[in-house]
């Protein structure tokens, strides 16, 4: 085993499951979370946990090392020396980075009743709880640049969300807005460089809306997911930002006692149990 590997278990061994809102689930061996559950926790299979482990795969991407930072809830410093272990560059100040500060992914843990997502600074999705995944779609099977929100918006608009032309401008203007200003803030960042540059020349609309002194701004906003199996549910919409951090939790509420509600309360009993 890898030095990256005995790391990696030991600081698997000591995060339990009521720590990240997952049920004990009987007797276990030890008292921290299984591979299985870590696989879960950081939207990768669990072969891939077991090679790191067993030091059968010791490079992993930074956006893996990024992953399981989060789900281990590694601090600043532990972060950094998994960087290290791995071969990696620490995170630097002038990136975007996808750390999520431990109050935020409380957030995340405790509202359960509401699906939500965090994105970065880019709209790359990091993290979502599972009513979040049963309602949109499981964002752990999303792979590259299909984990981004702006992108999947031009190449693939329209999979469960239902805009209007009107909410489909509104956003698009928003969004080109938010990029104008990760770009400006970081400037040296590849990752966001190259989503832009990929969105310029592979999206006619997208490359106008660039070149034009557009601003928009996010806003509260209902909108209607057309899910296979419940319909069409009609929701509201929230974007939330961090201070510091630039993430963005995305919120999704229905008024109480309406259609919608009930249909999330059946969502997260139906929909959870085919998730898992």
């Amino acid at each position: 085993m890898s030095e990256l590997g005995r790391t990696l278990h030991a600081w698997r061994d000591r995060v339990t499951p009521d720590a990240v809102g997952l049920p004990a689930g009987g007797k276990r061996r030890a008292p921290g979370l299984r591979r299985e559950e870590l696989a879960h926790l950081a939207g990768m299979s669990v072969d891939y946990v077991v090679r790191l482990e067993q030091g059968r795969s010791d490079s992993p991407s930074v956006q893996v090392l990024t992953a399981l930072s989060r789900a281990l809830r590694l601090s600043d410093a532990e972060r950094n020396h998994l960087f290290v272990l791995a071969g990696q560059v620490e995170p630097s100040p002038g990136r975007i980075s996808a750390y999520i500060p431990p109050g935020v992914q409380r957030i995340v843990d405790q509202l359960d009743g509401a699906p939500l997502c965090v994105c970065d600074a880019a709209w790359t999705v990091i993290t979502w709880n599972p009513l979040f995944a049963a309602l949109i779609g499981d964002p752990s099977e999303w792979r590259g640049r299909w984990r981004n929100i702006i992108w999947r918006q031009y190449a693939a608009p329209g999979e469960r969300v239902v805009q209007t032309p009107e909410q489909q401008r509104t956003f698009r203007a928003a969004m080109v807005t938010d990029l104008r200003a990760s770009i400006a803030r970081y400037p040296h960042d590849p990752e966001l460089k190259g989503l832009i540059h990929e969105l310029r020349t592979g999206y006619d609309a997208f490359a106008q809306l660039w070149d034009q002194p557009v601003v928009g701004f996010h806003q509260s906003e209902q909108k209607t997911i057309n899910h296979p199996d419940l319909g069409a549910i009609v929701i509201d919409c929230d974007v939330l930002t961090v201070p510091g951090n630039d993430l963005r939790i995305v919120v999704y509420t229905a008024a109480p006692n309406s259609e919608a509600t009930e249909k999330l309360r059946l969502l997260s009993v139906v929909g959870l149990q085919a998730l898992g």
